[in-house]
C-alpha cells in the first residue's frame, strides 16, 4: 500500500511525458533530430545518446528549430498522454494501489463485520483467560500427577511418543509443540495448589461462559464461510493479476511515437514522445509480479488446506488420550474452525481450552469449591436426630455432596435433597455407622466399592423423584435393606415397569412405601410379599383396583390404603390374618357394612377410618374386641352406638369432625381410655360415665355446643391434656386442680375463661 502511494504522489507531481515534433523526411534532418533528442535528455531521465565523435564540451550544441512556444509544447505533453500513451503505463499505479485495497478488504473484512468479529473477539478473550486460569493448571497438572508418580523414574517420553505417532491423521498429534506439553505441566503443578474462593468462581464462570459460547458458535458456520470465500476471491484476484500483467507489462515503453491531428494549432502532427517514468515502472511491475505470486501461492496452500482437512468438524481425541478426561467432546462448524485456526500457532491453547469443555473438570471444580465451603465441623452443626431417632446430616440443594461428609464417622442417617449429580464415592465406607439414606430430587451415581459398602450396610433407603430416570438403578441390589420409601409419579400401568421388576431381590425388606399414582398392586410388590410386613400406598386420588394380590400377603401386619378412591373396604383385606393395622385414610367409603368380616382378624388393634363419607357406624362393631385404637374423624356421623364400647380394649378413640350430638353414657365401659376426642361435632352434654374412664390423659372437647364442665372432671388424675376451647364455658370447676398432671401448656381454652379458676389452681397450672 505504501509503494504504491508513493508511486501516485511520484506520478502526480512530476511531468508524466515529454513529446517533440518528429519531421519524417529527408534523411540529413535526422542528425538535427537526434541532436535535438539528445538536448532533451540532457534535462530528463533519457536513455544517454549515442556518442559523437567531437567533444561536446567544446562543441556548441544544436537542435531544430519548431517555433513552439512553451504553452504548445505543455498542450501536446497532455493530448499524447491521453491519446497515444497505453492504459496500463498510465495507470498502473492506481492499479497497485486498487489491487492492494482489495487484498485488504479479503483479509479484514471478517475481523470487521459484526456476524464474525465478534465471535472472533470473544473466542480470543475466553481463550486467554482459560489458558491464564489456576484450574487449568491445576486440573492438568493432577492428571499428570496421576501419570507420573507411578512413572517419573523410568522417564515416561517414550510411550508418549509412541502414542503421537500412533494418533489419528489430521488431529493434534501431528503437532510438533504438543509433545512437548506433558512436561510442562509436571512443572507446573508445584505452583498448583489449592484455589482460593475468588479463583475458584472465576473457573465457575468460565465453564458457564464456555457453555454458552459453545452453544452459540455451534449454531452457524459463518466464520469457516467467510474464510472459504476470501480466500477463493483473493485466489480468483491473484491469477488475474498474473494473466493480465505478464501479458501488458511490456507495454510499458520508453520512447512512444505520437501522431495527433494539430497540425492547424501547431504546425506539427507527428511527434516522438519519452515516457519519464516508463523505466521504473517497468521494474516496479515485474518486483510486483514477484510479490503477488509468492502471496497468491499462499492463498493457494490456504486453499488446499481449508479442503483436505475437514475444519468443520474438530477431535479432542488425543487430548483424551493424554489427560484422562474422557468426556471432552468433539465440536463442529465455526467452534471447530477456530480450533483449527489456534491450533496452527500453538495446539496448546486448544489443549488447556479443553480442560472447560469437560463436565469431569467442571465437577471437580465444583468439588474442590464444595469440599472448601463445607467443611467437617460446618456439616456437624446441621446434625439432627430424625424420625426413627437416628443422627441425620440433611444437605439441601447444594451443587453436589461435599466429601467432607464421609469424615464425619458418627453419622447414622444422610438425607440429600434436590442435588443434581450426586456421585457416592467409596469413601462413604467410612461412615460405619450410616443405616439410612434419603434421596429426594437427587440424580445418583455410585462407585462400585460405595454400593458393595450399601449393600451390607444399609437398612433404610427413601428415593423421591419426579422423573422415573431418578429411580438409582443400583437400589434393587441392596440385599439387606429392610425399608424402602418411594415418591413420585410412576405409570397408571405399574406391574409392566421394568425399573420395579428387580425388587424381588431385596430379600430382606420388611417396609415397602408407595407414594404415587398406581391403578393397581405392582407384581414386583407380590414378590417379595413372603416377608413383607408393612405396606403403603399412597395415591393421589387415581383409583386402586384389583386388590386379589393382597392375599398373598401372609406376612403383612401393617396395610395403608390412603386416597385410593375406595367406595368399599377391600374384601382380600379380611384374608389377611396376620395384619395389625388398618389405615383407609381419604378414600370414598360411605358404608362400611364389611367391618363384620374383621372380627376373623384376631390379631387386629388399629383400626383408621378417617377422612372418608362414612355416615354411620354398624352395630357388629362390637365384635371387633381386639380393637385398640380407633378413628373415625372428618367422617359424617350423627349418630354414636352403644355397641361401638363394648370394644372394652379400646385405649385411643377419635370422633372428632363429625355431626355427633350425643355421648352414650356406655363409654364408661373403656376403661382403657387414654385418648378421646370429640373436637368440632353438635356435642351438648357429656355424661359423667365418660369421668369414670380414670386412665385418660388427652381428652379433647373443643368447638362443641357444651355450657357446662362437671366438677367430676378432677376424677381424672391423669389427664394431661385438655381441649374446651370453643364451647359456651361461662366457668371451669375449681376441681381442675385435682388433675395434677394437667399444665397450663396442656389446657386449651380462652385467656378469659381461665381467669375463672382459682387464683392457687391457676398457680398450680403455670407451675412446670
Amino acid at each position: 500500500l505504501g509503494a504504491g502511494i508513493e508511486r501516485c504522489i511520484i506520478q502526480v507531481m512530476q511531468d508524466k511525458i515529454i513529446c517533440l515534433p518528429k519531421r519524417v523526411q529527408p534523411s540529413q534532418n535526422h542528425s538535427s533530430v537526434s541532436n535535438v533528442s539528445q538536448g532533451v535528455a540532457s534535462t530528463t531521465p533519457l536513455p544517454p545518446p549515442k556518442p559523437s565523435a567531437t567533444n561536446p564540451a567544446t562543441v556548441e550544441m544544436k537542435g531544430l528549430k519548431t517555433d513552439l512556444d512553451l504553452q504548445q509544447y505543455s498542450f501536446i505533453n497532455q493530448i499524447c498522454y491521453e491519446r497515444a500513451l497505453h492504459w496500463y503505463a498510465k495507470y498502473f499505479p492506481y492499479l497497485v494501489l486498487i489491487h492492494t485495497l482489495v487484498f485488504m478488504l479479503c483479509s479484514n473484512f471478517w475481523f470487521k463485520f459484526p456476524g464474525s468479529s465478534s465471535k472472533i473477539e470473544h473466542f480470543i478473550s475466553i481463550l486467554g483467560k482459560c489458558f491464564d486460569s489456576p484450574w487449568t493448571t491445576r486440573a492438568l497438572s493432577e492428571v499428570s500427577g496421576e501419570d507420573s508418580e507411578e512413572k517419573d523414574n523410568r522417564k515416561n517420553n517414550m510411550s508418549r511418543s509412541n502414542t503421537t505417532q500412533s494418533g489419528p491423521e489430521g488431529s493434534l498429534v501431528n503437532s510438533q509443540s504438543l509433545k512437548s506439553i506433558p512436561e510442562k505441566f509436571v512443572v507446573d503443578k508445584s505452583t498448583a495448589g489449592a484455589l482460593d474462593k475468588k479463583e475458584g468462581e472465576q473457573a465457575k464462570a468460565l465453564f458457564e461462559k464456555v457453555k454458552k459460547f459453545r452453544l452459540h458458535v455451534e449454531e452457524g458456520d459463518i466464520l469457516y464461510a467467510m474464510y472459504v470465500r476470501q480466500t477463493v476471491l483473493k485466489v480468483i484476484k491473484f491469477l488475474i493479476i498474473i494473466a493480465y500483467n505478464s501479458a501488458l507489462v511490456s507495454k510499458v515503453q520508453f520512447t512512444v511515437d505520437c501522431n495527433v491531428d494539430i497540425q492547424d494549432m501547431t504546425g506539427y502532427k507527428n511527434f516522438s514522445c519519452n515516457h519519464t517514468m516508463a523505466h521504473l515502472f517497468s521494474k516496479l511491475s515485474f518486483c510486483y509480479l514477484c510479490f503477488v505470486s509468492i502471496y497468491g501461492l499462499t492463498c493457494l496452500y490456504t486453499l488446499y488446506w481449508l479442503f483436505y482437512r475437514s475444519l468443520r468438524e474438530y477431535s479432542f481425541e488425543y487430548v483424551r488420550q493424554e489427560t484422562g478426561i474422557d468426556d471432552i467432546p468433539d465440536v463442529k462448524n465455526d467452534f471447530a474452525f477456530m480450533l483449527h485456526m489456534i491450533d496452527q500457532y500453538d495446539p496448546l491453547y486448544s489443549k488447556r481450552f479443553a480442560v472447560f469443555l469437560s463436565e469431569v473438570s467442571e465437577n471437580k471444580l465444583k468439588q474442590l469449591n464444595l469440599n472448601n465451603e463445607w467443611t467437617p465441623d460446618k456439616l456437624r452443626q446441621k446434625l439432627q436426630t430424625n424420625a426413627h431417632n437416628r443422627l441425620e446430616l440433611p444437605l439441601i440443594m447444594l451443587s453436589g455432596l461435599p466429601d467432607t461428609v464421609f469424615e464425619i464417622t458418627e453419622l447414622q442417617s444422610l438425607k440429600l435433597e434436590i442435588i443434581k449429580n450426586v456421585m457416592i464415592p467409596a469413601t462413604i465406607a467410612q461412615l460405619d455407622n450410616l443405616q439410612e439414606l434419603s434421596l429426594h430430587q437427587c440424580s445418583v451415581k455410585i462407585h462400585s466399592a460405595a454400593l458393595s459398602f450399601l449393600k451390607e450396610n444399609l437398612k433404610v433407603l427413601s428415593v423421591k423423584f419426579d422423573d422415573m430416570r431418578e429411580l438409582p438403578l443400583w437400589m434393587y441390589g441392596l440385599r439387606n435393606l429392610e425399608e424402602l420409601y418411594l415418591v413420585g409419579s410412576l405409570s397408571h400401568d405399574i406391574s409392566k415397569n421394568v425399573t420395579l421388576e428387580s425388587l424381588r431381590d431385596l430379600k430382606s425388606l420388611k417396609i415397602l412405601s408407595i407414594k404415587s399414582n398406581v391403578s393397581k398392586i405392582p407384581q414386583a410388590v407380590v414378590d417379595v410379599s413372603s416377608h413383607l410386613q408393612k405396606m403403603c400406598i399412597h395415591n393421589d386420588g387415581t383409583k386402586l383396583v384389583m386388590l386379589n394380590n393382597l392375599k398373598k400377603m401372609a406376612n403383612l401386619t401393617e396395610l395403608e390404603l390412603v386416597h385410593c378412591d375406595l367406595e368399599r373396604i377391600p374384601h382380600a383385606v379380611f384374608s389377611l390374618l396376620s395384619l395389625q393395622e388398618l389405615d383407609l385414610k381419604e378414600n370414598n367409603l360411605k358404608s362400611i357394612e364389611e367391618i363384620v368380616s374383621f372380627q376373623h382378624l384376631r390379631k387386629l388393634t388399629v383400626l383408621k377410618l378417617w377422612h372418608n363419607s362414612i355416615t354411620y357406624i354398624p352395630e357388629h362393631i362390637k365384635k371387633l374386641t381386639s380393637l385398640e385404637r380407633l378413628s373415625f374423624s372428618h367422617n359424617k356421623i350423627e349418630v354414636l352406638p352403644s355397641h361401638l364400647f363394648l370394644c372394652n380394649k379400646i385405649r385411643y378413640l377419635d370422633l372428632s369432625y363429625n355431626d355427633i350430638r350425643f355421648i352414650p353414657p356406655e363409654i364408661g365401659v373403656l376403661q382403657s381410655l387414654q385418648y378421646f376426642s370429640i373436637t368440632c361435632n353438635k356435642v351438648e352434654s357429656l355424661p359423667d360415665e365418660l369421668y369414670f374412664c380414670k386412665k385418660l390423659k388427652t381428652l379433647k372437647i373443643g368447638k362443641n355446643s357444651l355450657s357446662v364442665l362437671s366438677p367430676k372432671i378432677g376424677n381424672l388424675l391423669f389427664l394431661s391434656y385438655l381441649d374446651v376451647k370453643g364451647n359456651h364455658f361461662e366457668i371451669l370447676p375449681p376441681e381442675l386442680g385435682d388433675c395434677r398432671a394437667l399444665k397450663r401448656a396442656g389446657l386449651v381454652v380462652e385467656d378469659a375463661l381461665f381467669e375463672t379458676l382459682p387464683s392457687d389452681v391457676r398457680e398450680q397450672m403455670k407451675t412446670e
